[in-house]
C-alpha cells in the first residue's frame, strides 16, 4: 500500500496535464501513487494520461463530467495512502513538497492538514514575480473563513482519516461519499476546509516555502463576479447551523475581506468602476480589513479609484486572482 495518494482532477487539461504529471514524478518521496480522474474531458487529456501508464504509480479513472468536487471525491473513494494530496492539472508541485508535507504530518498527529505557499505562474508556465505566503501557524476557524490559509487547491496534503471524518453520503448519491460538496462549483475549497474546521478537532498548519506553481488563467478576468459572491453567501449558509455563534460573531469581517478579494478581481479585469462598488460594500460591511491589513485595503482602494488605463501597474500587481 503506498503511504500518500496524490489527486490529479483533469477535465480538458491537454496542455498542462503532462507538465503536472512530470512534476509529480519527480517527488523526492518515493512511496505514493498518482490518481488522474479523467472528468469527462472531450480533448486530448485522456490520451497523454493514457500515454504516462507504465512510467510511474499512476492509474487512470474516468467518469462523466462531475467538476472539480466530484472528480477529486472519486479520487479520494479510490485512493490507498493514508496520506491525500490534490494537485490541480495545470499546477507544478515542487520535487520536496511531498517529502516536506510528510515529514510534517507524521511528526505531528494532531495535523489534519498540511500546507505550503505558492509561486504564481503563467499560462506559459513563467513566473509572474507573485506568490501565495500564508500563515503557518495557529491557524483558527476564524483564519480560514476570512483568509483561507491554504490559498489554492493544489497547496496541501491531508491526513486521509480527517477527510474521512467529514464524509458523507446524499440520499440520491450511489457511487461514494462525498467529502466536497458537488452541488458547488466554484468555493468547494473552502466549504470543505471550514466544514472540517468546524466540525472536528483536527489542526491546520503550514511548512515553510512556496511549494506549488499556481497557475494563473488569464482568460479568467472577466469571470462573473456576481456568480462567485453568490457561491460564497452559499457557502455560509450551508455552514452556518454547525456554529451559529461563530458566524454571528466573525460573518461581516469576512464578508467585507470578501468583497474586498472580489475588488482586486475587478481591478485586473478594469472594471474600476465595480471595484470601487464592491470596497465602499466591503467599507460599510466592517472596517477590520482595514484595521488588520490596511496597507492591502488601502492599496485596493488606491487602485480600484484610478481610472482604468491609470492602474496597469495595480492590475499587474493584482493578477493573482484566487490570492486572497
Amino acid at each position: 500500500m503506498p503511504l500518500a495518494s496524490l489527486i490529479v482532477p483533469a477535465f480538458n487539461v491537454a496542455d498542462t496535464l503532462a507538465e503536472t504529471l512530470d512534476a509529480l514524478l519527480r517527488q523526492t518521496a518515493q512511496d505514493f501513487e498518482i490518481i488522474i480522474v479523467n472528468d469527462g474531458s472531450t480533448d486530448a487529456t485522456l490520451d497523454i494520461a493514457q500515454s504516462y501508464e507504465g512510467r510511474g504509480p499512476i492509474h487512470i479513472l474516468s467518469q462523466a463530467n462531475r467538476g472539480l468536487a466530484g472528480a477529486r471525491n472519486t479520487g479520494i473513494d479510490a485512493a490507498r495512502g493514508a496520506f491525500i494530496g490534490f494537485c490541480d492539472a495545470d499546477d507544478v508541485w515542487r520535487p520536496e513538497k511531498l517529502q516536506s508535507h510528510l515529514t510534517h504530518l507524521m511528526a505531528n498527529p494532531a495535523l489534519g492538514v498540511s500546507y505550503s505557499g505558492s509561486a504564481l505562474i503563467a499560462d506559459d508556465g513563467t513566473s509572474l514575480g507573485l506568490s501565495q505566503r500564508p500563515k503557518l501557524t495557529g491557524i483558527t476557524a476564524q483564519d480560514i473563513l476570512k483568509r483561507n490559509p491554504i490559498g489554492n487547491g493544489s497547496a496541501g496534503v491531508f491526513r486521509k482519516a480527517a477527510l474521512r471524518e467529514i464524509a458523507y453520503r446524499p440520499a440520491f448519491e450511489t457511487q461514494r461519499d462525498w467529502v466536497f460538496d458537488e452541488t458547488f462549483r466554484q468555493s468547494e475549497d473552502i466549504e470543505c476546509w471550514l466544514r472540517l474546521a468546524l466540525s472536528t478537532d483536527w489542526q491546520f498548519e503550514g511548512v515553510d516555502g512556496l511549494l506549488v506553481g499556481y497557475r494563473i488563467n488569464a482568460s479568467g478576468l472577466s469571470a462573473a463576479l456576481d456568480r462567485q459572491y453568490a457561491s460564497w453567501e452559499r457557502v455560509i449558509d450551508k455552514l452556518r447551523p454547525l456554529d451559529p455563534a461563530f458566524f454571528a460573531t466573525e460573518e461581516p469581517a469576512a464578508r467585507a475581506y470578501q468583497l474586498r478579494y472580489l475588488a482586486r478581481r475587478a481591478v485586473s479585469s478594469q472594471d474600476n468602476d465595480r471595484a470601487r462598488g464592491l470596497m465602499r460594500e466591503a467599507l460599510r460591511t466592517s472596517r477590520k480589513p482595514l484595521i488588520e491589513e490596511p496597507l492591502k485595503t488601502l492599496s485596493t482602494l488606491l487602485a480600484a479609484s484610478l481610472p482604468s488605463r491609470l492602474s496597469l501597474t495595480a492590475i499587474t500587481a493584482l493578477r493573482a486572482l484566487k490570492a486572497q
